[in-house]
């Protein structure tokens, strides 16, 4: 099955399943009707595309799909234009019925040529290689298209691979995020050649995709690629010899801002290497080393960096790094000399009462904002404590809260120092 029209489908999609045969208009109806309600009118110009569609092609319609394309129709009526369609599978507030990668096909046919929408947020979905395949076409065909999450979908190494590919000529997407899709070394290997071609990624997620030891491809990705400006590779297992390989990439490259390297093996051995590099390295803003075990002789060493030389990060965090009193305190201290470093987290490591006292003065004298840390302090029997407070770098990098605002600089301030298109 081709969506492609005349145009000769390439070898090898991952297959659909054969079109069940056409279900009489009443059942139709039901498929996507919700519990204990009628179904909407169909009112809009991307509902009527969509629901036109699935029926022409014997299609179970997608009830979750239609009401999200209703909101989207809404906006366009009200002459808004650069919208993103949220399709996110793990919402709270109202039934979901996940995208299938049938159903993402029907989808990338309606929107191939819309120019009303340029972000589609489809994580936590079911879209497989299947959606994948027609992902990768919708990235050669939609030229508006600047952000695309398809934050664990279930894509594996083909899917990875087909993705990446697309990626080879197109020039506006911005911003993807794979998180959570196994796509393996064979899938990551083709996302670090995609990008010593690419010249319109700004931000790439590749976090807990089951990578191991990547640093040798995508180190040498960062030497020859100069548009990128935000990685995460948390999860990625390297160790002292792969953030060895990342710092000497970063000595060449004048545009990346934000690092994440949370989640792997990284040691106080690897800090030797990241703190002799950002004693030159004048664009890195906002460096996630938490959940590594870097200890306080870790910690000393970057303090040095940033008392003596660095003026260019603004945030840090260390959190559940094993460090203790000695190596906290001396980043308190980084703090009073270095004028720039704005945000700092600390949470999950060993606090004595020197750390407490050392960040309360940091706070008292207004050095270290509130909003800017994930700890506050606290006076018990004239002894000073510290509290864990819910801000950091990315507190919503698997979810969003089911009320307020998604994205609250404070609990996610790495993409606040460092914003990138449109989309965040």
């Amino acid at each position: 099955m081709w969506d492609g029209g005349s145009e000769a489908a390439p070898a090898g999609p991952p297959p659909l399943p054969p079109a069940p045969a056409p279900a009489p208009a009443a059942t139709r109806a039901r498929s996507w009707a919700p519990a204990g309600g009628s179904a909407p009118e169909i009112i809009g110009h991307l509902q009527e595309n969509y629901y036109n569609l699935c029926v022409e092609k014997s299609q179970k319609i997608n009830y979750f799909i239609l009401h999200k394309l209703q909101e989207v129709d809404k906006e366009i009526e009200k002459g808004l234009e650069g919208l993103t369609l949220n399709i996110a599978g793990n919402s709270c507030l109202m039934p979901v019925e996940r995208v299938t990668g049938e159903d993402f096909w029907i989808l990338s046919r309606i929107l191939k040529k819309n120019l009303y929408i340029n972000g589609l947020d489809v994580r936590y979905n079911l879209i497989s290689d299947v959606g994948a395949y027609y992902a990768a076409r919708l990235l050669q065909k939609q030229h508006k298209l600047i952000y695309l999450n398809l934050m664990f979908n279930d894509i594996g190494p083909e899917g990875g691979e087909l993705i990446a590919k697309a990626l080879h000529k197109n020039t506006t997407l911005k911003y993807l995020r794979m998180t959570g899709n196994k796509i393996e070394n064979k899938g990551g290997m083709f996302f670090a050649a995609m990008l010593q071609i690419n010249s319109s990624l700004e931000k790439l997620d590749l976090g807990d995709c089951d990578l191991e030891e990547s640093t040798v491809h995508l180190g040498h990705m960062l030497k020859e690629n100069h548009c990128l400006v935000e990685l995460h590779m948390c999860k990625h297992n390297i160790k002292n010899c792969g953030i060895k390989q990342l710092c000497d990439a970063l000595y060449l490259n004048g545009s990346l801002r934000y690092l994440d390297v949370s989640c792997n093996k990284i040691t106080r051995d690897g800090m030797v290497y990241l703190a002799d590099v950002l004693k030159t390295n004048t664009t890195l803003e906002v460096l996630d080393l938490s959940f590594n075990r870097i200890e306080n002789a870790g910690a000393k060493y970057l303090s040095e960096t940033l008392a003596s030389h660095n003026r260019s990060l603004k945030a840090l965090s260390v959190v559940s790094n094993n460090i203790e009193g000695e190596g906290l305190v001396a980043l308190s201290q980084s703090m009073k000399i270095n004028p720039t470093l704005s945000n700092v987290y600390i949470w999950g490591n060993k606090f004595d009462e020197a750390t407490c006292v050392a960040y309360s003065e940091l706070m008292q004298m207004g050095r270290l904002k509130p909003d800017n840390t994930d700890v506050e302090a606290f006076v018990v029997d004239g002894h000073v404590y510290l509290a864990e407070v819910s801000n950091g770098l990315k507190k919503h990098y698997y979810w969003r809260p089911t009320y307020g605002a998604a994205c609250r600089h404070s609990a996610n301030a790495g993409f606040t120092l460092v914003p990138v298109g449109g989309h965040l």
